[in-house]
């Protein structure tokens, strides 16, 4: 199986995060990233194919505002790295907003993502290695795997969010379709709803998302991912939320994943987007679901079975001492 990553990715590094009311040190690490690639034996670079297929997913505002972040914040005399603190809950509109701290705002849903000088270049190297491994799907391979890193399955089409800037899976499914598949499936497997991807697609009847998580009422990010959310206009039916309680394990996750690829399947998808998230793992610092390593090729196998062509994109994880060998496992599975 091809793998994709740019060293690009490790660049973005935050101090701290905003976390339960207090700073603490920024989960998402580049060390993330280097346990993977130690485990999988390395990775291709990924060829630079502009920012055409970012923009057929983001807003052109906001992808300016990833880009110029940083500058604002330290022209405003802000120390360290940006992070936003008023949000607009209600009325969010396009405003005429020229100060950082509005602008952070406007463009974020938490505190927990901070942006660094270096956050554009690192999720704009995420986003090439997603549609380097879509590529090669498109090109013949059935399987292919991008350590993306930033993550991105927060990320809505003008907000970021959850660690996430540019939403690499939806980035991939945007690809195939314009490469010419007519019905894409996303499933999301990570610990934490892809609220980003769903709202991405929430209208749109050719990209089915399919996301098995925690359940929101217990877990971030709380306001989606809820099983009643089914899409809207053309897109209704063709969002389907399964969330699961704290101490999941294996069997029922299992489960839950089947109905996943079962609705996949009847949507008659061509292609397939797959976000992996590691922190479902038994041991994850900020998950509470009890998958073991082995179970993730089991999972894998699954999932390989539709078979459609995939890409599969990384999401989440944060033990890190255990991350590789969880990836690993997955891959094994397919």
């Amino acid at each position: 199986m091809r793998r994709f990553f740019s060293p690009d990715q490790l660049r973005h590094a935050p101090a701290q995060e905003l976390h339960n009311g207090q700073f603490t040190d920024y989960a998402e690490k580049p060390s993330r990233a280097q346990m993977i690639l130690s485990a999988i034996g390395g990775a291709e670079q990924p060829e630079d194919r502009g920012e055409a297929p970012i923009r057929a997913v983001h807003d052109a505002g906001y992808l300016q505002f990833l880009k110029d972040a940083p500058a604002a914040w330290a022209a405003a005399g802000r120390p360290g790295d940006a992070i936003p603190y008023a949000f607009p809950i209600v009325g969010r509109r396009p405003l005429r907003l020229d100060r950082i701290d509005a602008l952070m705002g406007r463009y974020a849903f938490d505190a927990t993502t901070p942006i660094t000088p270096q956050t554009w270049t690192s999720a704009y190297g995420s986003a090439q290695s997603a549609l380097a491994a879509t590529h090669a799907v498109l090109a013949g391979d059935r399987t292919a795997f991008a350590l993306c890193r930033p993550p991105g399955h927060h990320a809505g089409a003008d907000y970021f969010g959850g660690y996430c800037h540019l939403n690499v899976a939806a980035i991939a499914a945007q690809a195939a379709c314009d490469a010419g598949h007519e019905r894409v499936a996303v499933l999301d497997i990570d610990y934490h709803h892809g609220n980003g991807t769903q709202d991405i697609f929430w209208q749109r009847g050719d990209v089915f998302y399919a996301s098995v998580h925690a359940d929101p009422a217990t877990d971030y990010p709380f306001y989606w991912g809820h099983a009643d959310e089914v899409g809207e206009g053309a897109g209704e039916g063709t969002t389907l939320n399964l969330p699961l309680p704290h101490g999941t394990t294996a069997d029922a996750f299992r489960a839950a994943q089947a109905t996943a690829l079962e609705a996949i399947a009847r949507f008659g998808a061509t292609f397939l987007v797959m976000s992996f998230g590691a922190d479902t793992w038994e041991g994850d610092p900020i998950s509470r679901f009890a998958l073991t390593t082995p179970d993730y090729a089991i999972l894998a196998k699954d999932i390989a079975a539709l078979g459609l062509p995939t890409a599969i994109v990384m999401e989440g994880g944060y033990a890190i001492h255990a991350l590789g060998a969880n990836v690993a496992s997955l891959l094994s599975g397919f």
